[in-house]
């Protein structure tokens, strides 16, 4: 793991995923006769992947556990600890890659609107969602970020994180910029205490917001404006990208401002807005509407 974060940077939640997933395999290979890493084969791997899949685990959640055999396996190899990589002829889990659900432009400015008022709360949660929506960060960057990452006058702000932990601009739109102005004049000083470091959004103990309270909060927003799909952060993030995409933004700038290593990530918002061009194709081109059985009568 201290290779893991040293030498490759990964995040501490990437860290602790890659070991429960190496100490879940270990367990069942003991529980098969003591078979350790030095001279466990592929077959042993096999055998755990399909026992995931019969224990009901998501394709997806499987790529996952084996993507974190395959980087032990290469350090074990690095290392001279055993000859050859054991996952080389393992063939990942076929999985079929879901849609990222997204809001309505409605719902997100009924999610938006939600914190009413000017206490303090209502300031640091309106500011939180604006920037989450603007700029289209995670849910660990928004917690993360802090005051000096954020540059107001300029509307940029600079975000460390992702699988590389590396630095990117990203835009913060005007609303947002208006809203983090309010809520650093008149929120945030009520948040201070004496411990209270350098974090932009501050909890009412004077900490980093959570991730869980961030969750908490945007369901009860979303609860409060009347939206009944399931609102959870990430939700924002997806929101943020396809709707760039739908009003022109460049796929290479989105791939930009999110974060992403790879533009095959970036490119399942092309689908999401695909499928929205075909819904509405569908639903109002008049040579794709069924005809009426009524009109048929009236003939």
């Amino acid at each position: 793991m201290v290779h893991l974060e040293l030498e490759r940077g990964l995040s501490a939640h990437t860290l602790a995923g890659y070991e429960k997933d190496l100490l879940q395999c270990a367990a069942f290979l003991q529980g098969k006769g003591g078979v350790g890493w030095a001279n466990v084969e592929a077959g042993e791997i096999r055998a755990w992947l399909n026992g995931l899949c019969s224990g009901g685990f998501a394709a997806s959640t499987q790529a996952r556990k084996l993507s974190a055999l395959r980087t032990f396996a290469k350090f074990l190899v690095r290392e001279r600890i055993r000859p050859t990589d054991f996952t080389e002829l393992i063939d990942p889990p076929k999985q079929r890659r879901s849609l990222p659900g997204t809001l309505s432009l409605t719902e997100v400015d009924r999610l938006l609107s939600a914190p009413v008022g000017t206490s303090p709360q209502r300031l640091r949660d309106r500011a939180f969602l604006e920037l989450f929506y603007s700029s289209g960060l995670r849910v660990s960057e928004l917690c993360a970020l802090p005051l000096q990452a954020i540059d107001l006058e300029e509307g940029f702000l600079r975000v460390t994180g992702g699988k590389r932990n590396k630095d990117r601009l990203v835009p913060v739109g005007a609303k947002a910029v208006i809203a983090i102005r309010d809520y650093l004049a008149a929120g945030r000083p009520q948040f201070v205490k004496p411990h209270t470091g350098s974090a932009l959004f501050l909890s009412n103990r004077g900490k980093p917001l959570s991730r869980k309270t961030v969750w908490h909060w945007i369901q009860a927003y979303a609860r409060r404006a009347g939206i009944e799909k399931p609102v959870k952060p990430h939700l924002l993030r997806h929101s943020f990208a396809t709707h760039l995409l739908a009003n022109g933004a460049d796929l290479r700038a989105i791939q930009e401002m999110l974060g992403h290593s790879d533009i095959s990530t970036t490119e399942i918002y092309t689908r999401v807005d695909s499928e929205r061009l075909l819904d509405t194709h569908s639903q109002f081109h008049p040579r794709n509407r069924a005809p009426s059985p009524l009109k048929d009568l009236k003939r």
